[in-house]
């Protein structure tokens, strides 16, 4: 059975808490005033590292549905909308498993 997004990023997080990564890294969620959501997930000490450099930039028909996801320098950054949070973890979840 597929794990829904949200499932399958605390799965991605547990697997990199090694008593050392989680003290320096992790993820963190919140939210924008405009109003949005701010997902950011350091890649540092992983194997995600690697990951180059990208941004992927989608608007659909509201003020509401926009999304902006980058990797740079180790750090994946999703910033989008109100109705957004799922896309950007799926974002991540695509780069990640089709790394």
């Amino acid at each position: 059975m597929s794990l829904d997004n949200f499932s399958w990023l605390e799965e991605w997080y547990q697997k990199r808490c090694n008593g050392e990564w989680e003290h320096s890294f992790g993820i963190s969620i919140s939210t924008l005033d405009n109003p949005g959501w701010k997902v950011r997930i350091d890649l540092d000490g992983t194997p995600y590292a690697a990951l180059p450099d990208v941004e992927i930039t989608e608007r659909y028909d509201s003020d509401s549905e926009w999304m902006l996801c980058k990797v740079v320098e180790g750090v994946y950054e999703g910033t989008g909308g109100p109705l957004m949070l799922g896309p950007i973890v799926q974002t991540f979840r695509k780069w990640i498993e089709e790394f």
